[in-house]
């Protein structure tokens, strides 16, 4: 029995400084990481040449020859989520394991601190069926910043000024055009309501992120086609009301009904004149 009680003993010693690793509860998911990368790097450093065929079975002549002209394929846009979970810990989770198949390049925790979980030049799974103009993959030319939020309850000082501090980066970083800065509930109308009414999209336009409703609205032309203003703006118009919602989530933030009412259509003729 004496022998028992001091193996357990030792065996709760190890188990508590493994808990204090300095290499952190996500030392395993950091490591996969790093070998999923260093795939990808090698598949990056292939050079031959296309092993092709013509119509009769015989092998077409080929060479490399590497340019000297080239580059990583930057993000052009920068697409905001809430988590709708509950907690950092529970939201740093879902994006750590294989089976949710969904991922973000950041997290911006409610105390501020910015996880950064995917190279900003790798193409993370955060937009899904999704659609902006005449983009239809939105993940391959996007960054997905997820807010923790449940969707239910106003976000932090210290989230919306990391966010800001990150917005700043990123556009400065890779020259994100002003309108460029959206929302899941824009790309994906019939499928997603994040960042939610509580976002404060008229704080970010202040800040260059972003486009925003002036205070003085002009009145729209008699014969103003709200729905080509729409997806002129980029709101896929397939399914009208869906795109009429995910307007009013944006720019109005008062009422998601997908009619369009006088101050609706005075607040789209502006918005759509800044695009």
């Amino acid at each position: 029995m004496k022998n028992n009680y001091y193996s357990l003993l030792l065996i709760g010693a190890f188990a508590a400084l493994a808990s204090c690793s300095p290499k952190g509860p996500y030392a395993l998911t950091n490591k996969v990481y790093k070998q999923h990368a260093d795939t990808l790097a090698q598949i990056i450093e292939q050079t031959q040449p296309p092993l092709l065929t013509d119509s009769a079975g015989t092998a077409t002549p080929g060479e490399w020859v590497g340019t000297v002209n080239f580059n990583l394929r930057k993000p052009n846009y920068v697409i905001i989520h809430f988590t709708a979970q509950d907690s950092i810990q529970q939201t740093l989770k879902t994006f750590t394991i294989v089976k949710t198949q969904v991922s973000a390049h950041y997290v911006v925790a409610k105390d501020g601190k910015v996880y950064h979980m995917l190279n900003d030049y790798l193409r993370a799974w955060h937009g899904g069926v999704s659609r902006w103009g005449s983009i239809t993959d939105m993940n391959s030319c996007s960054i997905g910043i997820e807010i923790d939020n449940n969707g239910n309850e106003p976000f932090t000082d210290q989230q919306l000024n990391s966010l800001l501090a990150l917005l700043g980066q990123l556009k400065k970083a890779y020259g994100i055009p002003t309108g460029n800065f959206i929302g899941h509930q824009d790309i994906a109308p019939l499928r997603k309501p994040d960042p939610g009414p509580f976002f404060p999209w008229k704080l970010l336009a202040q800040k260059g992120f972003g486009y925003w409703r002036d205070e003085l609205l002009e009145l729209p032309p008699e014969n103003f086609d709200y729905a080509t203003a729409l997806k002129l703006i980029g709101y896929d118009t397939r399914n009208l009301p869906a795109a009429i919602v995910a307007f009013k989530r944006h720019f109005v933030q008062t009422d998601e009904t997908p009619t369009m009412t006088e101050f609706d259509l005075n607040v789209l003729y502006n918005v759509y004149k800044k695009y």
